[in-house]
């Protein structure tokens, strides 16, 4: 991989090892879609409101220079900056209140389900509905996501507990490439035959993270959750499996993309819920370097397995930015890019983080055959790169 921009450290991992005739499956994948939903019209209608208000009770200072304006919002804006339409969030009340802009969300017991866990629980049960499990069937569970609502007991121990399920469970946090990341960590277990099932879920809450007054992030993300199966082929009774193929893994360190929010607020005297400690990013820098990134990531993947990109019946991308989106496609696939080819789900959830491409793999690919590949990739802060190499089996 080449380090592009401001690098200071790279880390990489190629998932091609094997063990005997083992071969890795997903045999299952599954979706929880929020019940509620938020249009851009809602959310600019809201925004430009709460930026009027702003506006005029700060105006002095605004006049004198000291804080800047906030500028008002479009829905033509935000469809040409993202191609996001839609997103799906936990809580809608909230968010559009311009004395509150964020999420209602009352607190839990410690007695009571987290609002993550009850999310993954949602996903997983549908993932192994799809794969024809139960339960009992698994040995891992792996939460990898962007955010967990707490650091400890982990939420995947929490899942693991509610839906009845031995071994053990683990969280792990790669922002954007979770999902990839913990789909290679299962493929892994399965060919080392330290494992035979795992359960991967993707509950993304991420709307509580989400800076609601900032006119140039306010729109970009939205909730779901995904889950995947990951199990030994010789096991598998599904009749919808993908042979996980290879994997492979890159991280590059970058500062364009931040998350401050931590519990060292509390000692540095800060206000920990203020702009610089909620998502934000640079994003001109992180469309000018990711993409080429992802490019060079992809391309050399497939010549590690001797395949070349026409080979590919299905890309399933990160659903980041519709324009990041179709620029990686048309350089990957030149005139053959085309939405059938690499699906766009963004319009419609926003970008959900990590299961982005998850919720692209599990509504675009029905249609394949026996044999046709397929790649499921994502990337993100980090900057991380994940991909995945599929067989329909």
């Amino acid at each position: 991989m080449k380090i592009l921009g401001k690098v200071e450290s790279i880390a990489e991992n190629r998932g091609n090892i094997s063990m005997g005739d083992t071969t890795a499956v997903i045999s299952g994948s599954g979706i929880w879609i929020p019940p509620n939903s938020i249009s851009n019209r809602e959310l600019v209608e809201s925004y430009n409101a709460f930026a009027d208000v702003y506006n005029t009770r700060n105006e002095a200072a605004i006049n004198a220079g000291s804080i800047a304006p906030k500028p008002q919002s479009s829905v033509d804006f935000i469809e040409k900056a993202s191609g996001i339409k839609n997103r799906y969030v936990y809580v809608k009340e909230g968010i559009l209140d311009i004395n509150r802009m964020r999420p209602l969300m009352p607190p839990r017991s410690d007695e009571e389900i987290s609002q993550q866990a009850e999310m993954a629980m949602q996903a997983g049960r549908a993932a192994l509905e799809a794969a024809s499990l139960e339960p009992s069937d698994i040995d891992v569970v792996i939460v990898a996501c962007s955010y967990t609502q707490r650091s400890y007991p982990s939420i995947a121990i929490e899942v693991q507990h509610a839906l009845g399920i031995n071994g053990f469970a683990f969280d792990m946090l790669v922002a954007c490439s979770s999902a990839t990341f913990g789909i290679q960590r299962a493929r892994e277990m399965i060919l080392s035959r330290t494992a035979n099932r795992v359960l991967i879920l993707n509950p993304e809450l991420i709307s509580p993270q989400i800076d609601f007054t900032d006119r140039d992030s306010h729109f970009i993300f939205g909730d779901v959750a995904t889950a995947t199966v990951v199990e030994n082929a010789d096991q598998c009774r599904s009749s919808r499996a993908f042979e996980i193929i290879s994997s492979r893994a890159a991280t590059v360190y970058s500062n364009n993309i931040r998350s401050n929010f931590g519990h060292l607020s509390r000692v540095m005297d800060v206000e920990p819920f203020a702009s610089e400690n909620l998502f934000h990013q640079s994003g001109r820098k992180v469309f000018k370097e990711v993409c080429p990134m992802v490019v060079e990531h992809l391309k050399e993947h497939l010549q590690e397995q001797q395949m070349d990109t026409t080979e590919v019946s299905r890309w399933w991308l990160h659903q980041a930015n519709i324009n990041m989106n179709q620029l990686i496609s048309r350089k990957l696939l030149g005139d053959a890019a085309s939405a059938d080819k690499a699906p766009i789900v963004l319009d419609r959830f926003a970008n959900t983080a990590s299961a982005g491409s998850l919720i692209a793999f599990n509504l675009h690919q029905q249609d394949l055959e026996s044999g046709d590949k397929g790649v499921i990739c994502s990337f993100g802060a980090g900057y991380s790169i994940g991909s995945l190499i599929l067989s329909k089996c």
